[in-house]
């Protein structure tokens, strides 16, 4: 067990249970790494060294003592800093939030910590999960491990960054517009925004009620089913928490994918947005891999990503304005440039613009349902584009909207982010699923049919 940062959750809960791995040993040999690797990649806004240590050397009497928490039982974890933490100032990365203070757990830390997780500290993230990479912030943006000149996507930046350079197996992010599945793109990790509501967002900043999921972050398919297996379930005290019957998301994951019917949307990265001729080819070669695995590619339509950005603009933003109204007419200053500009831009929609693109998208949600009849799972991009340097802002503003991750926010549907291959510059290329509302069984079994014919599990950054 040399190479113990890149042992996956499952295997070190496994190993931990069996008594062949320490979870002291585990934690202590990741903050070792993070104090050599993390000022280089300024993934952390804190780290919590002390306390993980006490939860490692906890967990490991438990052990001792034939007591298990549950699944993931002595292993760490990082949490996004708009999640809150108990003792753990929640900063949003911002100023404004510098002093604050969380008195509990977020209800998915708390389920975390429940399933014997160990949480290491609190990410980096774009401020308030919108404005970012932005370098007038009391912390430094996150980079990317693939390339530390380049960005790792956003808003869970940190996160991304953390999970593929080996900081930690598993990590907490939030998507409202693509922020767990941007990063996993970026960083060549796996990402997965479940279904709105199937994960409970109560103890989290919000950003729009209506777009914000709460979502795992991994290094491969089968940690990401275990990490909502854990984080699944209804919460009464969240407005948008679903009741539905949830879990067995890990039982088949192993499944092949023979007779699943896989709905190709090209004209989103051949049409609206026509894509980097790299990410094309390997879109191109998901599918096919698919197809020789026993998967059926039929070519499916769906409402143009021009349209599903729209949508998606005005609801986020005139939610966002409703958040923080009070404080960008107070302390317009003690913002980032970019969160302020994002932020402000809300306060000049009407609510008839609120009201039209509500009701636009649930034709969308109509349109998407009528596709996911005639088929299992989707297949799409994510990112059009490699990542960008993250010391260029106008490649930064020109490909950030580059992407077709904000449509499954529109609609809810739960989407995978995850690697697809490698450019010919050393960056991540990536590939989405969306799946059927609360299907995230399948999800996962097509997303592992792809990783484990790719081998996109065993391919990590250079760095050291």
């Amino acid at each position: 067990m040399t190479d113990l940062h890149w042992m996956t959750a499952a295997a070190a809960a496994k190993a931990i249970a069996s008594r062949e791995l320490s979870p002291v040993e585990l934690t202590a040999a990741l903050l070792t790494r993070i104090e050599r690797l993390d000022p280089r990649l300024n993934a952390f806004i804190r780290i919590d060294g002390d306390a993980a240590m006490a939860a490692a050397r906890t967990a490991e009497a438990e052990i001792a003592s034939g007591r298990s928490r549950g699944p993931l039982h002595g292993v760490p974890v990082g949490i996004k800093d708009i999640i809150d933490v108990a003792g753990l100032p929640t900063t949003c990365h911002s100023r404004i939030l510098a002093d604050s203070l969380a008195t509990s757990d977020a209800v998915c830390v708390s389920k975390l910590r429940g399933a014997g997780a160990i949480v290491l500290g609190k990410l980096s993230t774009h401020e308030f999960a919108i404005g970012g990479p932005s370098h007038d912030l009391p912390w430094p943006p996150a980079r990317n491990p693939w390339n530390t000149d380049h960005h790792p996507g956003g808003s869970s930046s940190g996160s991304g960054s953390g999970v593929a350079a080996g900081l930690f197996p598993m990590a907490l992010g939030s998507d409202t517009g693509g922020s767990v599945r941007n990063p996993a793109s970026c960083c060549g990790i796996v990402g997965l925004k479940p279904t709105y509501g199937l994960v409970s967002r109560r103890g989290v900043f919000p950003l729009s009620f209506t777009l914000d999921h709460i979502g795992p972050m991994t290094r491969t398919v089968a940690d990401n089913a275990l990490m909502l297996e854990v984080l699944a379930g209804h919460d009464v005290h969240d407005p948008g928490s679903a009741a539905v019957v949830s879990g067995h998301y890990s039982a088949g994951v192993d499944r092949d994918v023979r007779g699943l019917r896989v709905g190709f949307v090209r004209h989103f990265h051949e049409i609206d947005m026509p894509a980097d001729p790299e990410v094309t080819a390997a879109l191109a070669h998901v599918a096919r891999t698919l197809q020789l695995e026993g998967a059926e590619i039929r070519d499916v339509h769906l409402p143009t990503l021009e349209e599903f950005g729209a949508v998606n603009r005005v609801i986020l933003q005139s939610e966002a304005w409703a958040i923080h109204a009070p404080w960008l007419r107070k302390r317009p200053g003690d913002y980032g440039q970019l969160a302020r500009r994002r932020l402000m831009a809300g306060a000049f929609f009407g609510a008839g613009d609120y009201v039209q693109a509500q009701r636009r998208r649930l034709e969308m949600i109509a349109a998407v349902e009528e596709v996911l009849r005639d088929v299992d799972v989707l297949l799409c991009a994510s990112s059009m584009d490699p990542a960008c340097r993250i010391d260029s802002p106008a490649d930064i503003e020109r490909t950030y909207p580059r992407q077709a991750r904000t449509p499954f926010n529109v609609t809810g549907h739960p989407a995978i982010a995850m690697l697809a291959g490698v450019s010919a510059g050393g960056l991540p290329l990536s590939v989405q699923f969306v799946g059927r509302y609360f299907d995230e069984a399948t999800l996962f079994q097509v997303a592992r049919g792809w990783e484990r014919a790719s081998g996109s599990d065993k391919k990590h950054p250079a760095i050291v």
